[in-house]
């Protein structure tokens, strides 16, 4: 499990997501007590390696070792919690976090094929959450829960970043990827649809 999370972080910093140290990944590793494996704080994502993860509880504080995990872990685990998500992927991809700039109050996306790469239909309405960005883990976690839609596996943390979940590692990058072309396109042609000229 950690070398997978090891190989999903090579897999982000080679896409330009997990710049620095930035970004962090979780697998939940039981559910009662709940427990994660998540990357740990500081670590050239690029270069991480299996050796590079630590257990938390459902607080997001470490479970027997003296490694520190990333400041952002009690919102994966919380995330684990209300979402019932195996896994939380969270990245510094420049598109969700422009997107959250332009729609504060939520990003909705409809009429795009690629809806279903997210894990729902393309003529739906989806509605992806934006919360305000906070040092405070349960604050976002509050804000998060407030906004949960079980259908919408993903959060947007205003001038931070994204979280994608899923069933695995596999299918929270799936989705990420397809959320990530989701957000571009609409960023890129907000101008057409408003009726607005560059």
């Amino acid at each position: 499990m950690t070398a997978e999370l090891a190989r999903e972080c090579a897999r982000y910093a080679a896409m330009g997501w997990m710049r620095g140290t930035s970004g962090n990944l979780s697998v939940v590793l039981q559910r009662d007590p709940l427990r994660l494996a998540v990357t740990v704080s500081g670590v050239d994502k690029g270069e991480i390696t299996e050796n590079d993860s630590v257990v938390i509880d459902e607080n997001g504080e470490a479970v027997g070792s003296d490694k520190a995990p990333s400041a952002e872990a009690g919102l994966h685990a919380r995330i684990a919690r209300v979402a019932g998500a195996c896994a939380v992927v969270h990245v510094h991809a420049l598109a969700p976090v422009v997107a959250a700039e332009h729609w504060p109050d939520g990003v909705v996306l409809k009429d795009l094929e690629m809806l279903k790469g997210f894990g729902r239909h393309d003529h739906e309405e989806v509605v992806v959450p934006v919360v305000r960005n906070s040092q405070d883990m349960v604050e976002l976690g509050d804000a998060f829960e407030k906004g949960f839609d079980p259908r919408t596996p993903a959060l947007l943390v205003a001038r931070h970043g994204v979280y994608v979940w899923g069933d695995d590692l596999i299918q929270a990058r799936h989705r990420l990827e397809c959320l990530e072309w989701l957000l571009r396109f609409k960023v890129e042609t907000r101008d057409i649809f408003t009726g607005r000229h560059a």
